[in-house]
């Protein structure tokens, strides 16, 4: 019973992808001071640490990838689905990487709506991933690139995002 009315919460948290906070911490001025000193100074020390909001949806910095952002869905104070995420403004190209959804709410339109949302966000961008997709993979990917400028190739950064 408590199963089921997790998966319907989880399925009513898919289609609530504008309720979303966003924390940015140091993260902009780091990069800038990385940019003008050619990446001298400005070198983040130990891994990010991005809080915790109360919204449904956070877009945070990636707790896994500097200069990467994230996106995930909190369900009952849990994170239940997440990927980082970079953007490119000035090539139009954005890359995903590392979709997971907590296994106990797969098949409920998490990471499709995520991903969706992200596309909102930085409309007119080619989304990407950097590969090494699991065979297991290919049918969420499969799925969630149906129409997708890009289609969720395999495409390694351009220089303006991998140099700094």
């Amino acid at each position: 019973m408590a199963f089921d009315v997790d998966r319907q919460a989880a399925l009513r948290l898919a289609e609530q992808t504008r309720e979303l906070g966003r924390a940015y911490g140091l993260e902009p001025l780091r990069l800038q001071l990385r940019r003008i000193t050619r990446g001298r100074l400005g070198q983040p020390k130990g891994w990010p640490n991005p809080p915790q909001l109360s919204t449904p949806w956070q877009d945070t910095i990636s707790p896994t990838r500097y200069g990467w952002r994230q996106r995930a869905a909190n369900l009952h104070g849990e994170a239940v689905f997440g990927v980082d995420y970079r953007v490119c403004r000035r090539c139009k190209l954005a890359w995903v990487e590392e979709p997971h959804t907590d296994p106990e709410y797969q098949r409920c339109g998490l990471a499709k709506a995520g991903l969706a949302a992200l596309r909102t966000d930085f409309p007119r961008m080619a989304w990407h991933t950097l590969g090494g997709r699991l065979t297991d993979a290919r049918p969420f990917w499969n799925s969630v690139s149906a129409c997708v400028l890009g289609g969720y190739e395999q495409r390694d950064l351009c220089p303006h995002v991998e140099r700094y």
